[in-house]
């Protein structure tokens, strides 16, 4: 039983290339942090940020999504295939799809930033479904000191 408990936690790990993937769940708080002091978000779209990434990704860097269309959305800021590629550099972040998986958002981020200033939140449907309203957003200033 340890032994099959221990085979999936790893199976869990692997990703389609065939490279092992530490991700991590954070915490809102430690997000929001993380995002405003290392990765240069813009503090007023903060709110918005930590919304779309509960209900896209649930905080989960390793999170991989297949959508209904067939495409994968990939990591924390679950970004659609076409940014990324498999097994090598590409799309339009010229990135590839498993470092968006990883506990070092460094090219997630840039990416996702790079999203949204050309589509939008919108280009997420998390945000779409649940953070245009702003009576839905966080409260970081309240909740985390931000």
């Amino acid at each position: 039983m340890r032994s099959a408990a221990l085979a999936l936690f790893y199976v869990s790990l692997w990703v389609s290339s065939g490279s092992l993937v530490l991700g991590k769940r954070y915490m809102r708080c430690e997000l929001a942090r993380k995002l405003l002091e290392q990765h240069g978000f813009e503090r007023s779209l903060l709110s918005s940020w930590i919304c779309l990434l509960e209900h896209e990704s649930d905080l989960d860097t390793a999170k991989v999504t297949t959508n209904p269309n067939g495409s994968r959305s990939y990591g924390l800021f679950q970004i659609n295939g076409r940014y990324c590629q498999e097994a090598r550099r590409g799309g339009v972040c010229n990135v590839k799809c498993e470092e968006l998986l990883d506990e070092n958002l460094r090219e997630g981020a840039a990416c996702a930033k790079r999203i949204q200033a050309s589509e939008g939140f919108r280009h997420w449907n998390g945000w779409q479904r649940y953070c245009r309203n702003l009576q839905n957003l966080p409260n970081l200033k309240v909740i985390c000191g931000i």
